[in-house]
């Protein structure tokens, strides 16, 4: 889901990884799907690679989305642009044990707002995970179900 979304350091929004250019990657913009080069000196982070510090552990970008995405039965979150403590409230809603040392309202306002664009674009697709996670558990119960197969056969 979040593998090529990517975060530009400098530039507003995300964008989706395109292909390798020579002198760094083209991506393409989400909001207008303008394409550009990202020089390869650019801070860039997957979003699949981010993750929110908490007291006990650090939580993957996709679980605080999914965290969002269940508080609000699938719609959108409140306005990024929203008031200091109205953002840190509603992240300690949706992730209470989040670390309130080093998260900072500047990283809750970009995690509002790229899950507002991600939703804004179709883009967030839990069920991908149940799929996978699903197919997993078939793997593990065939061998099972043959087992009791061979018992019945003897």
């Amino acid at each position: 889901m979040l593998k090529d979304i990517l975060s530009i350091s400098g530039y507003g929004g995300l964008f989706k990884f395109i292909s390798q250019g020579r002198t760094g990657i083209i991506v393409e913009s989400l909001e207008d799907q303008n394409r550009m080069n990202a020089n390869a000196s650019a801070k860039i982070s997957a979003l699949e690679d981010i993750a929110i510090f908490t007291d006990i552990e650090d939580k993957p970008l996709k679980d605080v989305f999914k965290a969002i995405f269940d508080k609000e039965d699938g719609g959108v979150s409140i306005n990024h642009k929203s008031s200091a403590n109205e953002l840190k409230k509603y992240f300690e809603e949706i992730l209470p044990d989040y670390d309130k040392d080093r998260v900072y309202v500047s990283d809750i306002k970009k995690v509002i707002n790229w899950y507002n664009i991600l939703h804004k674009y179709e883009m967030l697709n839990f069920d991908e995970e149940e799929v996978e996670e699903t197919t997993e558990e078939v793997k593990e119960e065939k061998p099972k179900a043959e087992k009791k197969e061979d018992k019945a056969a003897e």
